[in-house]
């Protein structure tokens, strides 16, 4: 029997990005879930942002995401990075541009790894990296009529 390390399971699948979308309909977390699907994956850790009542001590009513066109290319750049930095078997992310309500769904990340632990730090990584580089922008309302934008998701 091969060591577990020899095993082709053990590493990155060969082309593991899977969906990398950007969109203006309602997200679906089956869908992401089911994109990273992967028999030599034992962890898959999924994430999902939702639209809070808050935020910095203000109400939020709702908001709205806009993107650069560029956006979908450097979800893709940074999707390759985890794979690179990471055996990821399956990855998938997709973000909401639009107006959204509170406790509509933002953005579902997921990461299909070998192992649990991986899977975590590798969907850690790529939301952290999703939120601080793609140009995503978010336009909060408040319930007291104040408005503000928040670069970069």
């Amino acid at each position: 029997m091969a060591e577990m390390s020899e095993h082709p399971g053990e590493r990155a699948a060969q082309d593991p990005v899977k969906l990398i979308a950007v969109r203006e309909s309602a997200l679906s977390v089956d869908e992401v879930f089911q994109a990273v699907g992967d028999a030599a994956a034992g962890g898959i850790a999924l994430f999902v942002g939702t639209v809070r009542n808050h935020d910095g001590g203000a109400d939020v009513d709702a908001l709205g995401y806009s993107c650069h066109p560029s956006a979908e290319a450097e979800m893709r750049r940074i999707a390759d990075k985890v794979v690179a930095d990471y055996p990821v078997r399956a990855l998938a992310a997709v973000h909401r541009v639009g107006d959204l309500g509170v406790g509509d769904i933002a953005v579902v990340v997921a990461v299909a790894c070998p192992h649990r632990a991986e899977a975590f730090d590798a969907c850690r990584k790529l939301i952290d990296d999703l939120k601080h580089e793609v140009p995503i922008w978010k336009h909060q309302k408040f319930s007291d009529g104040t408005e503000e934008w928040v670069g970069a998701c």
